[in-house]
């Protein structure tokens, strides 16, 4: 059974999976906030640059600890729509010591549903809030499509005041509604399926609701969100300035600067469907792309 190794170079977060079939041997995410500025300005930060490169190299001597027979990595959103995205990749490339890819959105939505459902029957609704672009992918339809919605971006956008105004969360729920209304045919927003919500947004909301004074994967993997919970998180999370929010038992207070407007984009995609609950699941791109690499997908 061969060792692999998985890098996620997310728009928020930097994060490593190292696993063995279906054994999780390592597991790491650092917010390195690489898409900071990249709606506004189209490139990336030198800053935010060596962010990541930093993180990159404690991830490299962890991947040679565990002597891993294959490894890969993976760019979202925030390098694919950056202008020097490429000059990036090479320099991870170099941290890394083996090549990244750049993830389009179809590739994104492709990996992150493998990851979710793998070992699981049926068809789901599989909800991949990013930073910089969410992805959904509504199984047994062939319907996926990765969007420019991201708790990052939308923060970055709408959200200027702390707490942010009731105004400027309406803007943010607005933007996102109709970017959804555009992308989610109508047809297929009254398919009944059973919804996987995976990424930062749905594990720091499980890991609040269950009131985790450290995180527990295996706890938060399987726990069910209601909406009506969700609305109330929302309440909770936008009434707070951001240094009360840091405080919020559960959530990680490196997340508190866009939990609110990942909830609150949550909360537009489960309208969207017409679903009452999502189940969040530590399953994401990173066991999908694991799992296509061992398997030569």
């Amino acid at each position: 059974m061969s060792r692999v190794a998985a890098v996620d170079i997310g728009t928020n977060s930097t994060r490593l999976l190292i696993a063995e079939g279906d054994q999780e041997r390592a597991r790491a995410s650092i917010v390195t906030r690489l898409g900071e500025g990249v709606d506004r300005s189209g490139t990336l930060s030198d800053a935010a640059q060596q962010r990541v490169l930093d993180v990159l190299a404690g991830f490299r001597a962890t991947i040679e600890e565990h002597r891993c027979e294959h490894a890969a990595a993976a760019m979202t959103s925030a390098v694919r729509d950056a202008a020097n995205g490429g000059a990036f990749a090479a320099r991870v490339e170099e941290a890394l010591g083996f090549a990244p890819r750049i993830l389009s959105g179809d590739e994104e939505a492709r990996l992150t549903y493998a990851g979710a459902t793998y070992g699981r029957d049926g068809d789901f609704l599989v909800i991949d809030i990013g930073g910089g672009s969410t992805e959904l992918v509504l199984g047994g339809t062939g319907f996926h499509v990765s969007t420019q919605i991201g708790v990052v971006r939308h923060s970055e956008r709408h959200l200027h005041s702390d707490p942010p105004t009731a105004a400027e969360l309406e803007n943010l729920t607005r933007d996102v509604h109709e970017i959804l209304m555009a992308h989610v045919p109508v047809r297929l927003r009254e398919i009944r399926v059973n919804a996987i919500a995976v990424a930062g947004t749905p594990t720091q909301s499980a890991a609040i609701d269950l009131g985790l004074d450290e995180y527990d994967p295996n706890r938060v993997e399987g726990h069910i969100l209601t909406a009506s919970r969700l609305r109330e998180l929302l309440v909770q999370t936008a009434g707070l300035k951001l240094a009360e929010r840091r405080g919020i038992t559960g959530l990680d207070p490196e997340r508190a600067s866009v939990i609110v407007a990942g909830i609150a984009i949550l909360l537009e995609v489960i309208d969207c469907f017409d679903l009452d609950q999502v189940e969040a699941s530590e399953h994401d791109i990173l066991w999908g792309l694991a799992r296509s690499t061992t398997e030569g997908t």
